[in-house]
């Protein structure tokens, strides 16, 4: 009670005005009272209760302030508004007294009901939409008109943000008449916003270019801050959820912004035609993203500093202006939509700060740049299709054209080359007459050369042949050098051979089994069992298994060491064959050995090649029926 008393003698201290009745008159239907004409108190402390504020005594406290500008605004400040009324019992109407601003957190209202009572209303968008008297954006009080006394009627305005604190008192059927044009006439605006998102969705469609989604990203962040700035939101869209309307503005705020920026550098082909404005750019998309992080997660207060969104849009005003002076033809009408988009948020500027006054025209004033905005990007978009149609048509032209030269070019070269091909073909049909008579002769001669051919090679085959007997006869008279052993084998496929015709002149018999009965190998000149499936090599049971050089090198060793004489050391051997001085000896010695174990089995000298296959005397058969057929072809 000490707190009120002082509280009381500090009000004291300082001038009031009362507040001019207000009369109830059917001639005039409506009277706004702006805020330096009203009788407010402000309560910086909240703790002012209604019963003091009430009493007759307290009224001389309330006073005006025709000063007052909206920056002059204390949040979260109790704000007490007194406003004597005169009832009539003679008006046919019915009255209501409106608050303008629907982003006023919490509105208190006392309405006397005689003998010093009072009815407390409570609006305000922390409220639900449902509980409204009056389903309708702003805050209505209906008043009693009827009788003939004078009531005063209390509010108390408290708000975290700025909160405009005009009243309207006007009739019903003019508020009627006003609710529904306004109301259409937001039908109308978010109509529109409907209809040019539609349009650009179908464009997207059509040409798939995600500029036209970022334009419709920031179409539709427009209309979600339009609507959560002036109520249609809260009314339409979360009605029951009124702890949204805290964040509603600052967020679709936040997403105007961003978007609008996003959509610059890729409509206007910033980092093409302006770089170092599109970093710019960019950092500002860095920048605003911050602040909105930190005003939502740590100091909501931020999120209310409207008025530095005018840098943001001075830079996508000044990089539109920069492009267009460029030479960029599409971004003319983007500088305009912008321009009317900067003056809207510059006329709400100066009616925050009181360089205007607030009329229908400067309140609505961001409203009405937003559709001529919107209006002009539209043109924009479609201007810079319409450009880009003519390029392509021009190009289209130029292509045409040049597709008309190349075809007479073409037509003109085919007519040469006809004539020339006329020419050729008369050329070429003289030359295929004397290639024709050519060819018979060239026939002609083949026919002779490929008779003496086949003399030849028969003259040929049977030299060879009598070189081979010169040289076996040779061979066992008189000792050949390698070169001309060479003659006889000279490679591994004749050595292997010669060794396949002498152990076809013997019975097989496998190594594993001792069966009889054989197939071809899987290696050239080998012998695969019928049973066991053992592959016998051709080297097998003969006197070169397991040898590592070359065959006809140990044919000749054979040769050379059967006929005992020797032509050559040991070490010019090696050298003459290419081989080790050990590899030499010691084939030497197996040819040695194999010599002695022959010697002493038979009587008589064998001759070299019997050396080749191992001594089987007991086992061998001799083939008769192959040897003479050998004999016979031999023949």
């Amino acid at each position: 009670m000490y707190k009120y008393v002082w509280f009381v003698f500090f009000l004291s201290t300082s001038f009031a005005d009362a507040q001019s009745i207000i009369t109830i008159n059917d001639s005039i239907n409506e009277r706004v009272f702006m805020p330096n004409e009203l009788s407010y108190f402000i309560d910086s402390t909240n703790t002012v209760p209604f019963r003091l504020i009430s009493e007759p005594e307290f009224g001389n406290y309330f006073k005006k302030r025709s000063s007052y500008q909206n920056i002059d605004f204390e949040t979260n400040a109790s704000y007490w508004i007194r406003l004597p009324i005169k009832q009539n019992p003679r008006t046919q109407k019915v009255w209501l007294l409106e608050f303008y601003d629907q982003t006023i957190d919490s509105l208190e209202v006392f309405v006397p009901e005689g003998g010093g009572t009072f009815r407390l209303i409570k609006m305000g968008d922390h409220q639900s939409f449902q509980e409204r008297t009056f389903k309708h954006k702003n805050f209505e009080i209906l008043l009693d008109a009827k009788g003939d006394l004078e009531q005063t009627y209390y509010f108390k305005v408290r708000s975290h943000e700025f909160a405009d604190v005009r009243v309207a008192f006007r009739s019903v059927d003019r508020f009627i008449h006003y609710a529904l044009n306004e109301y259409y006439l937001y039908g109308m605006f978010y109509g529109m916003i409907l209809i040019i998102t539609i349009y650009n969705f179908l464009v997207f469609l059509a040409i798939r270019e995600v500029k036209f989604i970022y334009y419709i990203f920031y179409i539709l962040s427009v209309a979600l801050y339009a609507m959560s700035y002036d109520g249609i939101g809260f009314q339409f869209l979360w009605p029951t959820h009124p702890a949204i309307n805290d964040w509603a503005v600052g967020i679709s705020l936040y997403l105007l912004i961003f978007w609008s920026l996003v959509f610059t550098r890729r409509f206007l082909s910033a980092r093409a035609n302006a770089p170092t404005l599109d970093k710019a750019l960019k950092i500002m998309i860095i920048l605003r993203t911050l602040w909105f992080a930190v005003g939502l997660f740590f100091y909501p207060r931020m999120l209310t500093f409207r008025t530095l969104e005018i840098i943001p849009l001075s830079l996508i005003f000044f990089t539109a202006i920069t492009v267009w002076r460029g030479g960029y033809r599409p971004a003319r009408f983007f500088v305009i939509a912008y321009g009317v988009l900067f003056f809207g948020f510059f006329m709400r500027t100066l009616v925050y700060f009181n360089f205007l006054p607030i009329t229908t025209l400067t309140h609505y004033s961001l409203h009405f740049s937003f559709v001529f905005e919107m209006l002009f990007l539209t043109v924009a978009l479609g201007d810079r299709i319409r450009i880009l149609k003519d390029n392509r048509d021009r190009a289209m032209k130029r292509i045409i054209h040049q597709h008309e030269v190349n075809m007479r070019l073409k037509d003109k070269v085919n007519r040469e080359l006809e004539e020339k091909v006329k020419e050729r073909t008369l050329e070429l049909g003289k030359k295929n007459e004397q290639l024709e008579e050519s060819n018979l002769r060239l026939n002609h001669q083949a026919l002779e050369i490929n008779q003496i051919n086949s003399l030849l090679d028969l003259d040929n085959w049977k030299l060879k042949n009598k070189v081979k007997e010169v040289l076996e006869e040779r061979m066992h008279e008189k000792l050949m050098d390698f070169r001309e052993f060479s003659t006889l084998y000279p490679d591994d496929l004749a050595c292997c051979r010669f060794i396949d015709e002498l152990k076809s002149t013997r019975a097989f018999e496998c190594g594993k089994c001792r069966n009889t009965k054989y197939a071809t190998g899987s290696q050239k000149f080998s012998r695969r069992c019928s049973r066991c499936g053992y592959n016998e090599s051709i080297t097998a049971n003969t006197l070169f298994k397991g040898v590592k050089f070359p065959l006809n090198k140990a044919f000749y060793l054979a040769y050379l060491t059967h006929s005992g004489k020797k032509i050559l050391t040991l070490e010019k051997l090696a050298t003459h064959l290419g081989l080790r001085l050990n590899t030499v000896w010691a084939f030497r010695q197996k040819v040695l050995e194999r010599m002695k174990e022959r010697s002493q089995q038979r009587s008589h000298a064998l001759s070299w090649e019997a050396l080749l296959l191992d001594p089987q005397d007991a086992k061998t058969r001799v083939v008769k029926n192959d040897r003479k057929s050998v004999q016979n072809q031999d023949a």
